[in-house]
């Protein structure tokens, strides 16, 4: 059905998805940074990180239709509910060592996540002008790395008296959970993509919502694009490393030392989103596939750099020296000469992190304008990474080595290159001439003409969805 459109529900700006992603995204990658979810359990932490990610991939796969059919507000504010459950949970483990709810917290946090961030990678790579996405990409992951940032600095703060803390107190987890519930309120600011106009007066989609036969349709075509299908290898290395980095930081370093790294992955995530954002793919002297190319280059580079300072330390230490560290409390303090080149280490590879997810959100959002198919595109896109993320953690949890560990996830890295830069060259400089638009100044036109009636403003849509066929 097509909901009527009066000129007034009409509005320029959504930042709403950031705030959100701020408090919710942001907190729960704080209380990832800190390694092991803040405990020191890391088998424990790895098998509720492999069910969540496990069923994040299987909910990917239909996450965009749901947000598709449902609308952003009301799938991203069941999206947000998980992590609030998912650091509770934490909290619970703390305190009473309740095994089975952190694992049935990940699962239900699995399912809510790839709603939340289908809705978002929607809103993010639909809504901004053409010439906008990279910057689009980069003011989200900046605000949502702030989150991070934020987070593990209040870890910092309340556990840096305590240098031999091996656990995370239980006032950090309180003041996560108060900024995670006012993130969720945010929810409710988000806007349907029929009320959000563009900067240059066109309207992001008609519709406020699909249906379910098209959303099945959609995602027939969509696993039948060559291009999707090209970059499966970059959508699942893309959080592949995280269990490898996670658990190095909460077998190598103490409470406050961990909770410093967490600070550097944010402030380096941040740093390195805007710069390729707004410096590289959206910069205004080359044309749209040539930032495509040069933002490859750059972080194909970069991954070989950064990845290859990580091996040189890597082949230093094994999980049994890990071990021997815990036993003898000798864990590395910020305050170790031992410590030199680790916490940049961390934030380089946040860095390139940071990178490496804009260019894939990058090459999404530059196939198509259309909210409900990049919806489709986000849900893929979640899933896999999802699923990459399962098989990691996975794999830490049987304590591969991290040598092992470390090559695969940087292998795989080095893989999706080729490929992706195959998807690059078919991206045209814009998708305005094949993609209609529709102006809001018209569409309010032909309403006053008709008059201001509902009924006029759904004929009127009528006739704009004809001449879009």
């Amino acid at each position: 059905m097509v909901l009527p459109i009066s000129p007034a529900l009409f509005l320029r700006a959504d930042n709403a998805p950031s705030q959100l992603s701020f408090g919710t995204v942001g907190m729960f990658s704080a209380v990832s940074n800190l390694g092991a979810g803040g405990t020191q359990d890391v088998a424990l932490s790895d098998t509720s990180q492999g069910v969540l990610y496990g069923l994040f991939a299987l909910t990917g796969l239909v996450s965009g239709g749901i947000n598709n059919i449902l609308g952003p507000r009301l799938t991203m504010f069941l999206g947000t509910l998980g992590y609030a459950l998912y650091v509770g949970a934490l909290w619970c483990f703390q305190t009473q060592a309740t095994r089975w709810f952190l694992i049935l917290a990940g699962a239900l946090l699995g399912v809510s996540a790839a709603l939340l961030w289908s809705a978002q990678g929607s809103i993010m790579m639909s809504y901004p002008l053409e010439k906008d996405k990279g910057k689009s990409f980069s003011i989200f992951w900046a605000i949502f790395q702030f989150g991070s940032l934020i987070g593990s600095l209040i870890a910092l703060g309340i556990n840096i008296r305590s240098g031999g803390l091996t656990a995370v107190s239980t006032s950090t987890y309180i003041a996560f959970l108060v900024i995670i519930f006012i993130g969720i309120a945010s929810a409710f600011l988000i806007l349907p993509p029929n009320r959000v106009i563009r900067g240059d007066g066109t309207i992001v989609k008609l519709e406020a919502a699909s249906h379910p036969r098209e959303e099945i349709i959609g995602m027939g075509r969509l696993l039948k694009d060559w291009r999707m299908l090209a970059l499966l290898p970059m959508f699942f290395a893309s959080n592949y490393f995280y269990a490898y980095q996670g658990a190095v930081n909460a077998l190598m370093f103490d409470g406050p030392t961990r909770a410093l790294n967490g600070a550097l992955e944010g402030a380096g995530a941040i740093i390195g989103a805007l710069m390729i954002g707004f410096f590289v793919l959206d910069g205004k002297r080359f044309k749209r596939r040539t930032r495509g190319y040069l933002g490859l280059g750059i972080v194909a580079g970069m991954t070989v750099i950064v990845w290859a300072v990580g091996l040189s330390w890597q082949v230093t230490f094994t999980r049994a020296d890990a071990k021997i560290l815990l036993e003898q409390k000798a864990l590395i303090n910020y305050k170790h000469a031992n410590y030199r080149g680790k916490g940049a280490l961390y934030f380089f590879y946040f860095f390139n992190d940071a990178c490496y997810q804009a260019l894939a959100y990058w090459i999404m959002s530059a196939l198509t304008n259309d909210p409900f198919t990049l919806a489709r595109f986000a849900g893929l896109y979640k899933a896999v990474q999802s699923a990459g993320s399962a098989g990691s953690f996975g794999m830490d949890a049987v304590f591969t080595p991290f040598l092992n560990e470390h090559l695969a996830s940087w292998c795989l890295m080095l893989v999706s290159y080729p490929l992706a830069y195959l998807v690059i060259r078919t991206i045209k400089e814009t998708n305005y001439d094949t993609e209609k638009m529709v102006y809001v100044d018209d569409v309010k036109a032909e309403i006053a003409e008709k008059g201001d009636a509902p009924h006029a403003a759904e004929d009127n849509h009528s006739s704009i969805e004809k001449e879009k066929e």
